[in-house]
């Protein structure tokens, strides 16, 4: 294997004391869940089955797949990239280098999201745009969890895109999720403007100058075009408040996830713009995290 793994046999439980081990080394945040996360892959056993099979020795082709992913992981890549996928609220979406991975903080945009989807979606069908989609986790959690919703998904990056349709195909999505190139909402049938209920986004946010500071994992191996907000982290957002005023009816709402710095300003900028009114959200670590903004006054009670 690397330095250290001889010939000997290796069972999973050695493999997983070997690996943990060698990634503390490494300095990873969490060696003891990421040898679990990439014996789990090497093996396509659960983490709980792992270790209801501790005595199970590793095959020398497992051998070498786990070869190249503790080097992997080691190198600091990020574990949803060297599995291939994620869990986001109730389903698995894939990932891949070149699309933002998916975060728990936007668990709760999805929260939010569906919240205001559902007075609607109880009497009719109702249409959400998705900007910045990237691996398409808020389109694909709308449309799974909210089977009156059909979402227009969005992103200027030809990797996003591809992921999107392909994550919305293995959910059996498709019919109900469409998924276009495009900068911001400029591609957008003009047709459905002034008709859709929700506008939600999670664009890039990280102010310029905080993205050094980023952890490796992150500003080394995830797309800064994903990442970049601008000088004051907003500079997506201003763009995308123009059109969300035109794309909403007048009834209709948006959600953004934003950095933790910006939101007051971000939901200034919103009633500026034409909201009637505002809501900052916490995400799971106790930040402000999302902006509800909303057209008429009473839904945001």
């Amino acid at each position: 294997m690397t330095p250290g793994m001889q010939t000997q046999t290796w069972t999973i439980r050695s493999a997983l004391e070997w690996t943990q081990a060698y990634l503390e080394r490494k300095e990873d945040p969490n060696p003891r869940r990421s040898a679990q996360w990439l014996l789990s892959e090497t093996t396509g056993l659960s983490r709980i089955e792992l270790y209801t099979h501790y005595d199970r020795p590793l095959s020398l082709g497992e051998r070498a797949i786990l070869r190249e992913c503790v080097a992997r992981r080691a190198a600091k890549e990020p574990l949803q990239y060297i599995t291939g996928e994620v869990g986001f609220r109730h389903i698995v979406l894939k990932v891949r280098p070149g699309v933002l991975i998916p975060r728990p903080e936007t668990e709760v945009l999805v929260s939010e999201a569906l919240a205001l989807l559902s007075p609607w979606a109880q009497a009719r069908a109702v249409l959400v745009a998705d900007l910045c989609t990237g691996s398409g986790a808020i389109a694909c959690s709308i449309a799974h969890e909210c089977p009156q919703a059909r979402v227009v998904a969005t992103d200027i990056a030809p990797e996003a895109v591809a992921l999107a349709c392909e994550n919305a195909a293995l959910l059996g999505l498709q019919e109900r999720i469409e998924v276009l190139q495009s900068d911001l909402g400029t591609e957008v049938a003009k047709c459905l403007l002034g008709s859709f209920d929700l506008v939600a986004s999670n664009p890039p946010y990280i102010p310029t100058a905080l993205l050094a500071g980023l952890a490796d994992e992150v500003k080394d191996f995830e797309p800064s075009l994903a990442l970049d907000g601008g000088e004051d982290g907003l500079e997506p957002f201003r763009r995308m408040l123009p059109w969300a005023l035109k794309a909403l009816s007048p009834s209709g709402a948006a959600v953004f996830e934003l950095h933790e710095d910006c939101l007051e300003k971000a939901a200034s900028l919103a009633q500026e713009a034409g909201f009637a009114s505002t809501r900052i959200v916490r995400d799971l670590a106790g930040k402000p995290r999302i902006l509800v903004a909303c057209l008429a006054a009473k839904q945001i009670e």
